[in-house]
Parts: C-alpha cells; structure tokens; sequence
C-alpha cells in the first residue's frame, strides 16, 4: 500500500484556478465517499483558500492522478491537462514531508501563520467521521501534528509578527508591558481595523470604543467586537481615557492633532498614549509623535517591522526543516516495521504451535506431573522457543529499519522469511 498526496497551492495556481476546484465543507464527505469507492483505502481532502490537496493511501494500478482526475469531473471548465502545469504529486516519503511541512506552516504564505494547523486538524477529523482515515493516515497526521508542535516549541517560528495588525499589537506590548484592562479606541471602521482590533482583543485589552463619521457602520463594528459607539464629534473630549487608538479613516487630512493628544496626555497625568495610524492619507499628525508619552506608528514603521519579522521567521525556518526531516526518518523507520508486524506476528505463531505440538506429543511420555514440574516444563520450552525466534525476528526489524523506503530488498526480505518458515498470508 502506497501513501500519495495531489493538489496545487498559492505557489503552484492563481487563485482562480484555486477556487474553482476549492471544496465547500459540506460537499468533502461525498468527495471522501467517492475517493474510497474509486479504490483508495484511506484518503483526505485539505481546501483552503491558499491549497486544495488530496492524500489517499492507494493499492496496485490506482494512482493519485486518477483519483484527482475523478474530482475534477465535478468541477466544470477543470482538466487535469489544464491543471497540470499548476498539480504536484508527492509519494511515500515525499508526501510524509510535505504533510509535515504544511503542518507546521513552513509551506504557508506567511511562514509561521498558526491557522493551517487547524485547518489540517479539521480535515482529519472530517475524514475520521466519514471511516475515511484508517492505520497509515492515522499515523502520518498524529505525527504532523506533534511535528509541528515540536517546531513551535523548539523554535521561535510564531513569535514575531509579520503582518502589519499583529505587529501594532507587538508594539503595544513593548509600550504597556501587558494590554490587559487597556482601552482601544479605533477612528474609523476599515478593514486594517477590525484586523488589528481582533488582535488586540486576542491580547486581551479591555474595552473597545468606535468612533465612524457613518453612525451605522461604527454601530456594525461595536456589535463585532462587544464595543461601545463614541459619536465622532465626541472623541476628541474621549481622548483622554483611552490607551490605545487607531486610526483608520478615510478622512484626506489629519483627524488627532497635536492640540487635541497635548490635552489628552495632560489629563492623564502623563500616563503613555499609543497611537496606530493605518490610514493614507495619515490621520494622526505626525508632530504628534514629538509629545511626551504620545508614541505614533504608521503603516511604513509597522510594514518594516512585518518585512524585518518575516525574514527572521525566514531564517528560523531553517531550523524548522531540519526537525521536519529528522521526524520524517523517524516516522518512516516505524511505518516500515508495522509492515513487517504481520509477519513477525506469524513466525512467532508459528514457533509456539510447533511447541505445543511437540510437548502435548511428550507429555504422555513423561507421566503424571506436579503442577510445579508442568509450569517449569512450559517455561523451559518457551525459552527454547524464544532464544530461537529472537534471531531472526531482529534481523527482520533491524533490516527493515535500516533499508529506505524505496529498496526493495525490504519485500525480497519478508518474501524470504514467508517462505521459509512457511508462513501462511495473514
């Protein structure tokens, strides 16, 4: 039984491509269903916005581009011949690695992202309730998982941030130390904000405050966040109790003036006053930042800091690949002896009924016997049975341990050992 896996990603397809052979998560278990009665023993099916990847465990002349092929007749306008040029096929030890990899994010957009790995965790549990994951995918995913636990807890892969909103965040740390209890207030109600106010929120900052030139957007982003609406022409007087502000609007000129954070920080008795400008045009006046406790970021310093972040994560990805291929020699060496297991199993049976017979056979000879005599004589024979059976079943481990994946010396080996001991097919 061979492990395979297809499918095309960010790297490979243009997002139109991608979203034409995307699955919806209602439409997989009928996918899954399918993908078995076409042959597939085992199988899963990965779709996300960035990859759509099937992985299958699959016998004899069936291969991943047939079952792959099978999908893409549900999928109107899709060819495997036009898809080619975008598709990757990996098999047995390279599908090992790349499940690894994409677990651990090192095969993400953004290296270091967390969400794939609940996106895969996702994907297993899906094709476990549907009886689609059996004893090999089992393995390879249990251990995909805790790779990349180990990779988040070896290495600092997710520690910096790398997109602008998170790295408002990380800025707001290293000012407050902790954003517990610290009030937000955002000025306009964008994309940029709602991405940098979920992470604030994440970080447990107290209480959101929205304030939106349209009255019924900034309703929209209170409900979002559990926030409270401030009427725009009533922030400048709030200024002064909040920690925290971002700025987002779409106002063409400075809506935080110098006069307006001066009064602010006063009233707070100088206590620090983080401002995040991600609007263009700026709407925090960049002589803001000469005040006192008032510190100003804006989309530059915080897209710098995301740029630096992500070639750090670059660089500790390195780290990352080597423990990926280390588990990769691990997991092989295991899945390698699990398939020797049937037929280790079956000298072992065949050794202790060549024994019973034998004994049962010389007992009569032997007379009656003290329950004391029997129990040595049973554990005088299975020592004799297991020194003997101990030789050739580490040779048998130890071969299949040692031999890569693709040797075939490993089946001329089992064949071998069958057909000597006369072993019968389990």
């Amino acid at each position: 039984m061979k492990l395979a896996l297809a499918g095309i990603n960010h790297r490979t397809a243009p997002v139109q491509i991608r979203e034409q052979l995307a699955f919806r998560v209602e439409e997989i278990p009928t996918a899954l269903l399918d993908i078995q009665a076409r042959g597939a023993k085992e199988a899963l099916i990965l779709s996300t916005c960035n990859r759509v990847e099937v992985t299958a465990t699959i016998e004899g002349s069936l291969t991943i581009d047939r079952l792959f092929d099978h999908l893409l007749n549900e999928r109107p306008g899709l060819t495997l011949d036009a898809l080619r040029p975008h598709f990757y096929v990996f098999e047995e030890r390279e599908a090992i690695r790349h499940l690894f990899r994409v677990a651990s994010s090192l095969d993400s957009m953004i290296v270091g992202e967390p969400q794939i790995l609940g996106q895969l965790k996702q994907a297993y549990s899906q094709a476990k309730e549907q009886g689609a994951i059996g004893s090999v995918l089992d393995a390879v995913l249990t251990r995909a998982f805790n790779v990349a636990k180990r990779i988040r807890t070896e290495t600092e892969i997710g520690q910096s941030a790398v997109s602008v909103s998170y790295a408002a965040v990380e800025l707001a740390r290293e000012i407050f130390s902790s954003l517990n209890g610290k009030r937000v207030l955002i000025i306009g109600a964008g994309k940029m904000s709602e991405g940098t106010a979920r992470h604030l929120l994440r970080a447990c900052a107290s209480e959101i405050f929205i304030t939106n030139r349209t009255p019924q957007r900034a309703e929209e982003m209170a409900s979002l966040f559990g926030g409270q609406v401030i009427a725009y022409e009533q922030f400048p007087q709030r200024l002064a109790g909040m920690d925290i502000v971002i700025a987002s609007s779409g106002s063409p000129e400075c809506v935080v003036t110098t006069d307006m954070v001066r009064r602010a920080i006063e009233s707070r008795r100088n206590q620090p006053m983080f401002l995040i400008d991600i609007a263009v045009p700026r709407n925090v006046a960049p002589e803001v930042n000469g005040i006192e406790h008032a510190f100003v970021y804006d989309l530059d310093d915080l897209q710098r800091l995301a740029e630096r972040n992500l070639q750090t994560r670059q660089e500790v990805a390195e780290q990352a690949e080597t423990i990926v291929e280390e588990e990769v020699v691990r997991l092989e060496a295991k899945l390698r002896e699990r398939g020797a297991a049937p037929t280790i199993l079956s000298l072992q049976e065949q050794f202790e009924a060549i024994r019973r017979d034998v004994l049962d056979r010389y007992r009569g000879r032997l007379g009656a016997l003290t329950p004391a005599q029997d129990e040595a004589l049973e554990a005088l024979t299975k020592g004799i049975v297991n020194k003997i059976a101990h030789g050739p079943i580490s040779e048998i481990r130890k071969h299949v341990a040692e031999q890569p994946s693709e040797d075939a010396r490993e089946g001329e080996l089992i064949h071998a050992v069958r057909r000597m001991f006369r072993l019968r097919d389990r």
